[in-house]
């Protein structure tokens, strides 16, 4: 991963206006397909599976009057009048006239109604028009909402107080206030002191901007095509401008470190992408893992979120190994640190002097008493996440029309005229298709429900038209977030056998209430699988970049640490309602996916600050093996760049808390608590810490697993000696070098080989059958040597073994390689493989191009068509015919075996000549017996050196400069070697 980003990196800085052009036309293509598709956010909080959704769907097919959106229209008389007087009761009659005739309006019921239910309060001065529409909340149309709203005048004029309530206005608007372009800006403050530099700070800002500008138009475009929460693009701006910033600033702070030490700036970006970008691709992958992760949880609404999400968050990664590197190209070195500046001081400034960072004194501190800050930090979070016991889970009450057509809060006049339960009243379904006493059995089941407790009004049992589902209304005396309320709905689910036993009649609760209470079921039932999910995922991704045990369990502690902290933190403000006045929050229940975003969140960006600490660290102790050296190098290089992405996220997040949407306030305030807790309690106190107290036990790993694990060269490490074996094959251009190679595996190796091929080249490798084909095999990119230099065509193996496997191709010429094939089909196949993607079958002219060469090589033309089978073949031809459809492919060297019979060895070389183009290497193997080509040979006449390579224990690789031979050389003397 480490050499692609490098690529990536270097591509993008040297194609920089490429690279932003390709960014700006797929912004503008985001947005325009977005805002062009017209797509609305719309709340829709289905969840199947579940009792209260399984009514829901059954009264849509069989009652659909009352499937619909509700909507209540709430009058207040003045104090001391009641709704009966007039002019109020007319008033109130031509509202509910008016209401009828709205478009979309299914039925009207008013509180006056023959059929009308407890619409009027006790004290008659309040009273509400229950409005049903045709179709659920997401096919309301805003022109029926402001017609509805608009009756309200009617009542106005009149003189009653008006107000509007129902799912339909709750907040579906996406909208930015001035307090989240405050955390913009504190982010941009952090980002100025962390480089010292306007330029600087400014970089991460522009690709975070982007970055969330084009996720809110890729959100928008599925918004068009399917129901999106408000909450969901919220929440992927929030995420996304977060680690949008750390992402870049981790890349950026990097570079510029490099910057000051004297690096090139190509070369530093190209770096800085691969290792620094390495952990943040890393970081980006365990967020968005972590994110659709929720799609198990099996809801709707949340999996959208998580996508969302997930979605801001790939954005964000492609933009800080992409777009940020161009930019860096485009700036070049006025990114350069001056001399004078911290920043050059910082980047060099060795660990040992006397002047010391606030980091280095800060883990000096801890590591004086490992024991006491682990005990501390333990002790905190563990007080911190008290209230999470309590933790009391909802989804957002019904939504109520704040704007000027409301002259109150409708819920809060349904709460004072008439009690709490009824802003969220239950609907009881009853099949009364096995009954024949319908309305005696409604009525009993009625009483029933009402002798539970919290039951504030039962309304009587309605059939539908075709009398096989009737709706009993249930209101509760308790408003529809409390726990009373949720009581009474598994009260009710109680009752339901014995109500089917009685009557023949299955019940079933639903309404929005009770789906609200089924989906914070399901979602507390869910929390402890998932943390276990994401919990052990933790520790597999970092057992594989660390290669210790310790470190993946500590990293998962301190994980659980900082969420359940940040959770009960979270309880005791939202719910409790401490401080809730300060932060401008209303006390009341948690939302029901809060925890498990938290976690996914969290998650990933626990892990990103465990990336930046700990693999500086890990770095410093395989060189010392010292471990407390080890921990202090890398926590003071480190500490300030974490110390700036944990300041960042936090500020980011908590912007949306005083001034956010009801839903993101209680996410930001948790995520922004959650990464104060995780990057500074415990990455930057509990980690040190640990490791101290661990001491080289830290670093442990069981042999047999180190073998089973992938090495993802966190560090780059295997990128710093590719770029040094490439930097040696540039030194000394050939076909092929090789300096002290070994090859094979480790238990049987051949070699050590040192040899040099020019362009153009013939290198012939002479030896037993297996021992050459693993040698010619490696120099095709197909094996891994075992140790030594190795480089063909200019690109190192095995670390650039793909660009190998591109330019060279290999010709199997044994006897049953291409079983029942024709020389053209043979042939077309190699063809066919390096066609163009529009190219559905090698041209019949190609082909027979190729047979053709083949036989003026061999100067038997016509003997050999495409038509004949390659299995007729002699042992030359099939070579020629091999060789040439290797040829096909168009590489630049080409390897072939040609036995162990030293005739055949003897008779292929002239027109293997004729048929190898001069500027393709060509790679011959040949067996022990057989000899290499005479001075005298095609190959000879072109001027091309013949190398011999005999494979054995101590093997010699000399130049035959003209020296002709029939036989295995001996070692030739040293003034022979040139």
């Amino acid at each position: 991963m480490a050499l692609l980003l490098h690529r990536i990196g270097r591509f993008a800085f040297r194609r920089a206006w490429l690279v932003i052009a390709a960014w700006a036309v797929a912004l503008a293509a985001l947005l325009g397909a977005g805002i062009g598709l017209g797509g609305q956010l719309q709340e829709s909080y289905a969840i199947p599976g579940t009792e209260s959704q399984d009514a829901i769907d059954q009264l849509a097919a069989v009652f659909p009057q009352t499937a619909g959106a509700s909507v209540k229209a709430v009058v207040e008389a003045p104090d001391g009048s009641s709704v009966e007087d007039e002019p109020y009761r007319t008033a109130i009659t031509s509202m509910e006239t008016e209401l009828e005739g709205v478009d979309g309006v299914a039925s009207v019921l008013g509180p006056f109604d023959e059929y009308a239910g407890d619409q009027v309060s006790s004290d008659s001065r309040t009273a509400y028009i229950q409005v049903q529409f045709d179709t659920p909340t997401t096919g309301v149309s805003d022109a029926s909402i402001e017609a509805v709203t608009a009756t309200g005048e009617i009542a106005r004029d009149a003189g009653l107080k008006v107000a509007f309530g129902g799912e339909v206005f709750q907040d579906t608007e996406f909208g930015l206030t001035i307090t989240e372009l405050l955390g913009v800006l504190f982010a941009a403050v952090v980002l100025f002191i962390t480089f010292g530099s306007l330029l600087a700070a400014g970089m991460p800002l522009i690709t975070a901007l982007i970055g969330v500008a084009a996720a809110f138009g890729g959100i928008s475009i599925v918004a068009a095509i399917a129901p999106v929460s408000s909450t969901a693009p919220m929440l992927a701006v929030m995420i996304g401008l977060a680690v949008g910033i750390d992402y870049a600033l981790f890349i950026l702070s990097r570079h510029r470190t490099q910057l000051a030490r004297g690096q090139d700036p190509e070369e530093s970006a190209a770096e800085a992408v691969a290792t620094a970008g390495g952990a943040v691709v890393f970081a980006g992958l365990t967020v968005i893992i972590a994110l659709l992760g929720l799609l198990v949880v099996g809801i709707p609404f949340l999996s959208v979120m998580g996508v969302a999400a997930a979605f801001a968050v790939f954005i964000a990664v492609v933009g800080a190994v992409t777009l940020l590197p161009a930019l860096l190209g485009v700036f070049g070195r006025r990114l350069v640190p001056k001399p004078t500046s911290r920043a050059h001081r910082r980047a060099n400034a060795d660990d040992d002097t006397g002047r010391h960072t606030m980091g280095r004194r800060w883990v000096d501190l801890v590591l004086k008493a490992p024991v006491v800050f682990v005990v501390l930090v333990v002790g905190l979070l563990g007080a911190a996440a008290i209230p999470a016991a309590s933790l009391d889970l909802n989804l957002p009450s019904g939504g109520a029309d704040t704007s000027a057509a409301s002259d109150a809060n409708a819920n809060d006049l349904i709460a004072n005229g008439f009690g709490p339960g009824y802003n969220g009243p239950l609907i009881v379904t009853v099949d009364i298709t096995q009954t024949t006493d319908i309305f005696d059995d409604l009525d009993a089941i009625g009483a029933r429900l009402g002798e539970l407790d919290d039951v504030a009004y039962v309304g009587d049992g309605v059939p539908n038209p075709t009398a096989d589902t009737a709706i009993i209304q249930v209101v509760p005396s308790s408003a529809p977030n409390t726990p009373e309320t949720k009581a009474l709905v598994e009260k009710i689910r109680e009752l339901a056998p014995g109500i089917e036993a009685d009557y023949g009649t299955p019940i079933a609760v639903t309404g929005y209430t009770a789906v609200a209470i089924d989906i914070s079921n399901r979602l507390t039932n869910a929390l402890v699988p998932f943390a276990l999910i994401v919990v052990g995922l933790s520790i597999v991704l970092l057992l594989i970049v660390f290669r210790s045990v310790f470190v993946p369990f500590k990293a998962a502690l301190g994980f659980l640490l900082s969420a359940f902290g940040a959770l009960g933190v979270t309880v005791a403000i939202f719910q409790w309602g401490w401080f809730s006045d300060f932060l401008n929050v209303e006390p009341g229940p948690i939302l029901s996916f809060l925890p498990i975003l938290l976690m996914a969140v969290l998650f990933g960006l626990a892990m990103d600050y465990e990336v930046f600490l700990v693999s500086g660290m890990r770095e410093e102790f395989v060189k010392t093996r010292e471990p407390r050296t080890s921990i202090v190098h890398g926590f003071q290089h480190a500490s300030r760049v974490v110390t700036a992405a944990a300041l960042i996220m936090f500020f980011v997040f908590f912007a949306f808390v005083p001034e956010g949407s009801g839903a993101i306030k209680g996410i930001a305030f948790a995520l922004a608590i959650g990464v104060a807790f995780d990057a500074f309690l415990v990455r930057m106190t509990f980690v040190p810490a640990a490791m101290a107290l661990a001491g080289k036990a830290a670093w442990w790993l069981p042999a047999w697993l180190a073998k089973r694990l992938p090495d993802v060269d966190i560090e780059g490490e295997g990128l710093r000696a590719h770029l040094a074996q490439e930097e040696w094959a540039a030194s000394r251009p050939a076909a092929l070098n090789a300096d002290d190679t070994v090859f094979g595996l480790p238990e049987r190796t051949v070699g050590p080989l040192s040899v040099e091929l020019p362009n153009g080249g013939v290198l012939v490798v002479r030896g037993d059958a297996v021992e050459r084909q693993v040698v010619t095999s490696t120099f095709a990119g197909r094996l891994a040597p075992v140790s030594g230099r190795l480089a063909v065509l200019g690109s190192p193996l095995p670390s650039d073994a793909t660009a190998v496997l591109r330019r060279v191709a290999l010709a199997d010429a044994s006897a049953d390689a291409a079983g029942g094939l024709t020389v053209g089909e043979l042939i077309g196949a190699r063809l066919d493989a390096t066609g163009s993607w529009f190219r559905f079958a090698p041209k019949r002219s190609d082909v027979v191009e190729w047979v053709r060469r083949v036989a003026d090589a061999t100067g038997a033309r016509g003997s050999i068509t495409p038509e004949t089978p390659v299995a007729s073949l002699g042992a030359v031809e099939r070579v020629l015919v091999a060789t040439a459809a290797a040829l096909a492919e168009r590489p630049r060297a080409v390897v072939v075996d040609l036995g162990d019979e030293p005739e055949v060895v003897a008779t292929a070389w002239a027109p293997l000549a004729r048929l190898v183009p001069a500027g393709t290497a060509l790679l011959a193997a040949i067996g022990p017996d057989a000899a290499p080509p005479v001075p005298d040979s095609a190959l000879a006449e072109r001027g091309i050196r013949t190398l011999d390579v005999t494979l054995t224990p101590a093997a010699v690789v000399a130049p035959l400069a003209g020296l002709a031979t029939t036989a295995a050389p001996a070692p030739l003397p040293e003034e022979a070697l040139r």
